[in-house]
């Protein structure tokens, strides 16, 4: 496991909030102050606007936090909770982590947990999947698949799993989203997820399934 990139979460966070107070009235983004917040571990620009959006009905201030742990672990479960518990340890505070990854049938599962790395950047990992699927019939289903683990203080670590079903298209389509989406087309819509707004993204998506039942589970309430 690499050592995390900062020496503590709480500094920055003061940084930020020092930050904000010196900005015009005008610039300010609104957060009530008695917001709770939840971290999430990430450093993904893309993911934490996801989750705003996802979990705006929670009410909490959602702060990014990239712990850079390595994820040794060999289930998409065990990779959320690495990250969203070293997250919590750091910070003090509740925190939240996923591991998602698209699995392709004729590939037998592949990617997977591996999905954010086949390559080092975006553009060479989705080459290197659809350079895999030459020369194999189509159509190329798929499932896209996340888990979202919550860790609290003083709380067992929770998990909550959503999945979508769809399939690989062999060009690039849309711009939306990160990762995979613009090679995902999601069944009954004509669309990959890269061509849809994040309020259509939302209906579908493995994670806003997953984040739906974690705020059915009403396991935010709780923080």
């Amino acid at each position: 496991m690499r050592s995390l990139c900062c020496s503590s979460l709480r500094p920055d966070l003061n940084r930020l909030d020092r930050r904000i107070s010196r900005q015009p009235p005008s610039h300010r983004r609104q957060r009530l102050p008695d917001r709770p917040r939840l971290v999430i571990a990430t450093g993904n620009t893309g993911k934490l606007r996801e989750y705003r959006d996802l979990l705006a009905e929670a009410g909490l201030d959602l702060v990014a936090f990239d712990t850079e742990i390595d994820e040794v672990g060999e289930t998409y479960a065990e990779n959320a909770r690495l990250k969203a518990e070293a997250a919590r340890e750091r910070s003090g505070l509740p925190s939240l982590g996923d591991d998602s990854g698209l699995e392709v049938d004729a590939l037998d599962g592949f990617p997977g947990i591996r999905s954010a790395r086949l390559g080092p950047s975006q553009k060479e990992r989705t080459a290197e999947l659809l350079q895999r699927l030459q020369g194999v019939p189509r159509p190329w289903n798929a499932r896209f698949v996340c888990v979202i683990a919550l860790a609290v203080p003083g709380r067992d670590t929770q998990l909550f799993e959503g999945e979508c079903r769809g399939e690989v298209v062999p060009e690039w389509r849309g711009e939306a989203g990160f990762g995979y989406d613009p090679i995902f087309l999601v069944p009954g819509t004509g669309k990959t997820f890269g061509e849809m707004p994040p309020e259509e993204k939302r209906k579908y998506s493995h994670r806003a399934r997953a984040a739906r039942r974690l705020l059915e589970a009403g396991a935010l309430k709780r923080l």
